[in-house]
């Protein structure tokens, strides 16, 4: 009407107009048509066929580590740059670089089809704290006003970008779920290996000296009967304690003290005059947990490598004393000494060494040096917090007890 007014021909106007609207159109439904491939739906909304799209995604990590895992996400798009990440804020922006989907050559400078696309897409992501996850918001967008949505179609590379990040995201959560889910694996498999070393080590029990203990109760009977009947007593004491456990829990000083009393009791009967035994043990700390067989192990040694060969016997003394920090149990006597040239094959002390390690890591140490002024003491120091919480839990079973 304009052209017409001017006193023009008004056709070449029409013609245009039209090439225009063929020009719309034929956009419109390649864009459509697109997009149905790109979701596989058949029924397309207005949502659906959009150039912008939000996504609303709950990532199960802490908003930093959500943070973390959606930026390692957006830096893998394709062609992206331009990548601004506020971790203060939880906020990253991108551009994203626009490729024609179908592959056709560029318009050239001087072409008006040039004037109208948009060469970049841009990515608005933003994590909101939640509790113990991360609240992800995702905004993919041309990088143009909301008004030019009017006349251009994006050929549904937001909607692509979107899909990409969504997939990208679920990927790496679950490469993590799968990492942790084989960690805990490990850690299960680790713990029965464990459990199943510390039950090789401790449960041990020497066969000679039942077969030696056995043979002499049967001598006594013959001869002593009130002695045999003693040790035959004080070898069903030891055996008692020397069970192999269906827990995994410690044992305590008291009954490892009453092993190793029985154990001594038996070799006085055997050895006579020539063995004696000190214990000073405080009462209050017979409750407190220690590991079972060690105590045994330091026991055996100090007979064995100590007195046995030494022709006039000696000694044997239990301590146990306790502070803040850890409990100290020693075995000392004043047997042959470590010079003797008299050794066994270390397999005791080596276990035990290796039982503190698998159950206290640093925190426990066994330390062997020479008696003053003959013999060896050999010294256990365990952790003093497992002392501590037995103590509460010994406290408590005593008031149940009570009430």
């Amino acid at each position: 009407m304009l052209w017409e007014g001017i006193g023009l021909d008004s056709w070449p106007v029409a013609v245009a107009g039209m090439l225009a609207i063929g020009f719309v159109i034929t956009r419109a439904v390649s864009h459509m048509w697109r997009v149905r491939l790109l979701t596989n739906n058949a029924s397309l909304n207005a949502e659906v066929l959009g150039n912008r799209h939000r996504r609303q995604i709950e990532i199960p990590l802490e908003a930093g580590e959500a943070f973390d895992l959606l930026e390692a996400a957006i830096r893998e798009l394709p062609r992206v740059h331009d990548i601004e990440s506020a971790r203060d804020s939880l906020q990253i922006r991108a551009k994203v670089e626009r490729l024609d989907p179908y592959g056709s050559k560029a318009p050239g400078p001087y072409n008006p089809l040039n004037w109208f696309p948009v060469p970049r897409n841009q990515i608005l992501a933003t994590v909101t704290p939640r509790d113990g996850t991360g609240g992800v918001m995702l905004v993919f967008e041309p990088e143009s006003a909301a008004w030019t949505d009017w006349l251009r179609v994006d050929d549904g590379t937001n909607l692509e970008n979107a899909e990409a990040i969504t997939r990208a995201i679920a990927r790496r959560v679950a490469d993590r779920r799968r990492g942790e889910q084989t960690a805990v694996a490990q850690t299960v498999t680790e713990k029965e290996l464990t459990v199943a070393r510390l039950s090789l080590l401790h449960a041990q029990v020497e066969p000679h000296f039942l077969y030696n203990t056995l043979a002499s109760a049967q001598y006594l009977t013959r001869s002593e009967p009130a002695k045999a009947d003693e040790m035959l007593g004080h070898l069903i004491q030891y055996l008692r304690h020397s069970l192999p456990r269906t827990d995994e829990s410690l044992s305590t000083l008291g009954d490892e003290l009453d092993r190793s009393r029985a154990y001594l009791e038996i070799l006085r009967i055997r050895m006579g005059p020539r063995l004696a035994l000190q214990i000073d043990v405080p009462t209050e700390l017979l409750s407190t947990p220690l590991p079972p067989m060690m105590l045994q192990t330091l026991v055996e040694n100090a007979i064995k490598h100590g007195l046995e060969p030494k022709p006039g016997g000696g000694t044997v003394w239990i301590l146990a004393r306790s502070n803040e920090t850890q409990l100290s149990v020693t075995v000392a006597d004043d047997g042959l000494g470590l010079n003797s040239g008299i050794g066994g094959t270390g397999i005791g002390l080596k276990n035990v060494r290796e039982r503190l390690r698998l159950l206290y890591g640093a925190e426990a140490s066994l330390s062997i040096v020479a008696n003053f002024p003959n013999g060896v003491a050999s010294t256990i120091c365990v952790p003093a917090q497992e002392l501590q919480e037995h103590s509460q839990k010994h406290s408590q079973d005593q008031a149940v007890r009570r009430a």
